[in-house]
């Protein structure tokens, strides 16, 4: 049973709103402005696809209030995390950056500080972070542990452990000397890791003090040193710490094809990029750029410049949020010109060849705008030529990459529908080209093509059907460019600008144009 919105009391405020099925579980959680407004417009006309279905589950909606936009964003953002609505944007790699704990005890310890979905840290302590490349983070504690003499014990042992002997730590839970300079080492690593001394300052400041004690004859103490400046040295090979600064740039490029939206970004510092991160996500409800970075910055650092190749809706209200998390100001801009743009453009070239695998962009488009379940290579598309109620054949148009193969065109004369039946003559047809393939096991097409509309659509269906032939079908009606999909009940309208409408407007043409020559030439014979 449908959902009636007109029965449900919604306030005209800003807010959230969370949809849930009939068994209470949240599908889809948006903000607006004015509640009342967004929500009512779930449940009008010419919706794509994916909100359809999601309109088609929702059995029930709560509010939540909010004072102004900036709350409701960040108390989407949270609610997303927390909940994980199938049909919100979840980014799928927010765990790539690692914070650190140093924790209060006695002798502190260091820690990967784990997070809950609502972002919050687990656990008791001071917090460092995010560091860049997760996966080589326990490599990089253990350094870090060895470097600075920190303990690794869960609890204090009652005599000197292995990691003592090792020279791993100085058994503050039984030597004095242990406990008095456990301190320090504690102080140099919250050092390094607030990035208040660098760690080429600190090497340096080692390097002296090896030279010091081997010049005192030391070498204990100086081998000591070296050990630990080994260490370091793999440290920086290894795990880079991402401290922002006022050139740290990001750049984001954005490609719409259909239902979806697919974003790249490129991480700069200091001029070099540093990372590159790919995403998808649906355009579902209120799913869009402005939601993508409000929660792609709830989990990743924030730098001073935001790139993107298109502007985000409430640039103003991200700004302020960004600004007042990153303890700086953040601005999003469009490049208009110089390396800021040709980094966009590069970008976005870099979406297209990932979007593509070489494929046509517009057969992309495509794929995407019918949900099909690979890229449709090979079109072939049906037409009936009529002429009085004498005259009539059907025409067959095929598309091989976009491209018309002449060589796979086909014309059919009808056989067994005897005036004007369209809807007949199309399953006629349909039927006697999917039989003969199967019987020569020759490939299938990637789409089948209907001129017409939901009629004709149906009778495709049928034919396909009763030869055995599993091929997405879809037709196009020539009045409105309505395109008619088995799955909707309402047809799909693609842009007049569409690449992906014009790949299916040319093969529709070509069809009808090959069926006019024929039925012409057999009226021609026959007189």
């Amino acid at each position: 049973m449908a959902f009636d919105v007109a029965k449900l009391s919604i306030p005209s405020h800003s807010g959230i709103y969370i949809m849930k099925d009939s068994g209470g579980l949240i599908l889809y959680i948006g903000k607006a402005k004015n509640l009342k407004n967004r929500v009512r417009s779930y449940f009008v006309r010419n919706q794509n696809y994916k909100t359809q279905k999601l309109v088609a589950k929702i059995s029930d909606i709560e509010f939540v209030l909010t004072d102004n936009e900036e709350e409701a964003f960040l108390l989407e953002s949270n609610l997303i995390k927390r909940y994980r609505p199938p049909y919100n944007i979840e980014l799928k790699d927010q765990q790539r950056y690692t914070y650190l704990r140093i924790t209060n005890e006695e002798f502190p310890r260091l820690m990967v500080a784990r997070r809950t979905r609502t972002g919050e840290f687990l656990g008791s302590g001071r917090v460092y972070g995010p560091f860049t490349h997760g996966s080589s983070k326990l490599l990089s504690i253990g350094l870090l542990r060895k470097t600075f003499k920190i303990r690794i014990c869960k609890k204090l042992p009652k005599e000197a452990c292995l990691e003592y002997h090792l020279g791993n730590c100085e058994a503050p839970c039984q030597f004095d000397e242990g406990k008095r300079r456990y301190g320090g080492h504690v102080a140099e690593l919250e050092s390094i890791l607030k990035g208040r001394q660098k760690l080429t300052d600190f090497v340096s400041r080692l390097e002296r003090e090896m030279k010091s004690a081997s010049s005192s004859l030391q070498y204990e103490k100086a081998m000591e040193i070296h050990e630990t400046l080994r260490r370091l040295q793999n440290l920086r090979t290894r795990q880079k710490m991402e401290k922002v600064s006022d050139s740290d740039e990001e750049y984001f490029g954005i490609r719409s094809l259909a239902q979806s939206v697919y974003i790249m970004s490129f991480r700069q510092t200091k001029g070099v990029i540093k990372e590159r991160s790919k995403f998808e996500f649906d355009l579902v409800g209120d799913n869009s750029f402005s939601n993508f970075l409000s929660q792609y910055y709830s989990t990743h650092p924030v730098p001073k410049f935001i790139v993107v190749s298109e502007m985000p809706d409430k640039k103003e209200v991200l700004e302020e949020i960004f600004s007042r998390a990153a303890g700086f100001k953040v601005t999003i801009l469009v490049p208009t010109s110089g390396k800021r743009k040709d980094m966009i453009h590069l970008i976005l070239r870099n979406i297209d060849l990932s979007l593509s695998g070489g494929a046509d962009h517009a057969l992309v488009e495509l794929q995407a705008s019918l949900n099909l379940g690979s890229i449709p290579k090979t079109i072939e598309c049906f037409d009936i030529s009529n002429h009085g109620t004498d005259y009539a054949v059907g025409a067959m148009s095929c598309l091989v990459d976009g491209r018309p193969a002449k060589h796979g065109y086909r014309r059919f004369k009808i056989r067994t529908v005897e005036g004007r039946d369209d809807f007949a003559m199309i399953n006629e047809i349909v039927r006697r080209r999917y039989i003969r393939l199967r019987l020569e096991k020759r490939p299938l097409p990637d789409l089948v093509l209907i001129d017409g509309g939901r009629g004709q659509l149906n009778a495709a269906r049928h034919a396909l059907r009763a030869a055995g032939a599993k091929i997405p079908v879809v037709s196009l009606a020539k009045e409105n460019e309505e395109i008619y999909h088995p799955d909707l009940e309402k047809p799909i309208v693609l842009p007049k600008t569409s690449s992906a409408l014009k790949v299916l407007q040319f093969a529709r043409d070509e069809a009808h144009r090959f069926g006019v020559a024929y039925n012409r030439s057999l009226r021609r014979i026959q007189k």
